[in-house]
C-alpha cells in the first residue's frame, strides 16, 4: 500500500520553492492514514494526518487533494 505522491511548485521569479507530499499508511487501529506534508524545499515543513475507514476512501481523498494542488500549479518532478 505504499502510495505516495510528491508535487512541486517552483517559480524563481516569485522566489517560490514549495513541495506537497501525500502518502498512505496503515494506522495502529486498522484505519488508513493519509499523511499530508508541505513546506519550502530544503526546510522542515508541516504535517497533518487524516484517518479513513477504508483504502478506497483514502485513495479518493488522495486523488482529490492531488488534483486540487495540480490546479494550483503544483507538478510532479520531471527527470
Amino acid at each position: 500500500m505504499d502510495e505516495t505522491v510528491t508535487l512541486y511548485r517552483i517559480d524563481p521569479r516569485r522566489n517560490m520553492q514549495r513541495y506537497y507530499r501525500l502518502s498512505l499508511a496503515p494506522s495502529l487501529y486498522g484505519d488508513i492514514a493519509l499523511v499530508r506534508e508541505w513546506g519550502r524545499l530544503g526546510r522542515h515543513g508541516q504535517q497533518t494526518i487524516d484517518l479513513y475507514d477504508g483504502q478506497s476512501a483514502a485513495l479518493n481523498a488522495l486523488a482529490r487533494l492531488a488534483a486540487a494542488k495540480r490546479r494550483r500549479g503544483y507538478q510532479a518532478a520531471t527527470d
